[in-house]
């Protein structure tokens, strides 16, 4: 068995910011949501974050994460002391121990269970990840012997020449032996400039500790600022633009398109440039989206068309084409086969099937039937200055050009509202409405 810890204490001076380090985003999660899920596939029996600065709020963001444990580090004096203060709370604990940074968020869960898995196979004492780097520059290195056992590590400027040309470096992820590290937390000592407690310091006084080379070596980044935080993004991206395309995806310039991991997109999806997906978004198979949208928590069917249009927390079902300069939000449904075009603005409102709003309209807590044609300019005026009320239009009823439908009302089916017309009362079915003052025209009149 195994349990987990995450050092999540520090405040990260150098992100310029007052938010703890931990809780800067990282696409669509934290970067401690997203060390916290990478060690989800080694079942870990218990998981525990270190919390220092802005403890409070890192227990806030980690609410609906079921089972995770917090201790606190009161003072931040290194990571040796951030380990010990584990001490109580895992007292009568008898397994192994895998440590992480909640800075280093890019880790693959198969590295980590491959991480568990050779330290408990051998019996290890210690298991630390390490990475081969063509340039190692300024990082301490790891002496192994030919079978990976950890002779000894260096740091970077206490090594001679010929140890500098180690290309092996320390990745600071750890999987103990409990028992025996907590036998040595307590001896650790701070005689180092600057008086901290380094976690390091126990590999000597273990037997047995070996090293298991991480074969991406970006996995091991870690975020420190925030052009740190812009270089994980762009190689996480890379990640599931590569996963999506293998998939069955084509996304027509990549470079140019992000796409949360959290996003579902099926085969035959067609991604134009310029265009973001986020949140719990999900693409029906063969539809095309871009260039130039945004959409966030959204279901889209198949066969769907969005161009130059943002959609957010909304349904569009298949066959249905939108934009360009469509917005849909707060809740909108749209039915098959709709067209939404010219700066069209829908929220809170449902469309029935083969329902059209072509161009320059804006309904707002609206229930339209099946083939209801929406004019051009036609609005719902919804908000009457302190509640929002609801328009129903039933199907085939159709809208003529610069109409205004004054909230609460309802048109039944086959209804026509005349051009410019302002309608305030319910308006039966099979009805002509016609709400418009008549046209008066005085010849031979002009401003003198």
């Amino acid at each position: 068995m195994v349990a987990v810890a995450i050092l999540a204490a520090g405040r990260g001076t150098r992100m310029k910011s007052d938010l703890p380090k931990v809780l800067h985003r990282l696409g669509s999660k934290s970067l401690v949501e997203r060390v916290l899920q990478s060690c989800e596939t080694s079942q870990p029996v218990r998981k525990m974050v270190i919390i220092g600065y802005g403890g409070e709020q890192v227990q806030a963001s980690l609410a609906h994460y079921e089972g995770v444990e917090f201790v606190e580090q009161r003072e931040q004096l290194g990571t040796g002391h951030a380990i010990q203060q584990l001490l109580s709370p895992l007292a009568d604990y008898q397994g192994d121990i895998l440590i992480l940074n909640g800075d280093v968020p890019l880790l693959r869960p198969e590295t980590l269970e491959k991480l568990v898995t050779t330290h408990q196979h051998f019996g290890n004492g210690a298991t630390l990840l390490t990475a081969q780097l063509a340039d190692p520059y300024g990082y301490g290195r790891v002496f192994c012997d030919g079978e990976n056992y950890v002779q000894q590590i260096i740091e970077h400027r206490d090594c001679s020449a010929q140890q500098k040309e180690n290309r092996r470096i320390n990745a600071g992820v750890y999987c103990f032996n409990w028992p025996k590290l907590a036998a040595i937390l307590p001896h650790l000592k701070a005689d180092n400039d600057q008086q901290e407690y380094y976690l390091t310091d126990v590999f000597s006084q273990l037997d047995q500790v070996m090293a298991l080379d991480v074969e991406d070596e970006q996995e091991i980044l870690g975020i420190n600022d925030r052009q740190q935080l812009a270089i994980a993004y762009s190689i996480l991206q890379d990640r599931i633009k590569t996963a999506w395309m293998k998939a069955g995806v084509t996304l027509i310039d990549p470079d140019s398109i992000t796409i949360d991991d959290t996003v579902e997109l099926s085969p035959d999806v067609i991604i134009e440039p310029q265009t973001h997906l986020r949140g719990n978004t999900q693409i029906g198979r063969g539809s095309r989206i871009g260039p130039g949208s945004l959409i966030e928590n959204s279901q889209i069917g198949e066969q769907v068309t969005v161009f130059y249009s943002v959609i957010t927390d909304s349904r569009v079902a298949t066959g249905t084409r939108v934009g360009p300069y469509t917005h849909l939000r707060g809740h909108v449904t749209v039915g098959e086969s709709c067209r939404l075009g010219n700066f069209v603005e829908l929220k809170k409102t449902t469309l029935g099937q083969g329902t059209n709003v072509a161009h320059l309209s804006y309904l707002g807590d609206a229930i339209l039937g099946e083939r209801v044609n929406i004019g051009a300019g036609t609005i719902t005026a919804n908000y009457d200055g302190v509640n929002k009320h609801e328009t129903k239009i039933g199907d085939r009823t159709k809208t003529g050009s610069n109409s205004v439908l004054v909230a609460p009302l309802t048109l039944g089916e086959d209804v026509t509202v005349a051009a410019g017309s302002i309608v305030t009362e319910d308006v039966e079915a099979d009805s002509l409405v016609i709400a418009r003052s008549r046209q008066v025209v005085k010849k031979g009149w002009r401003l003198s």
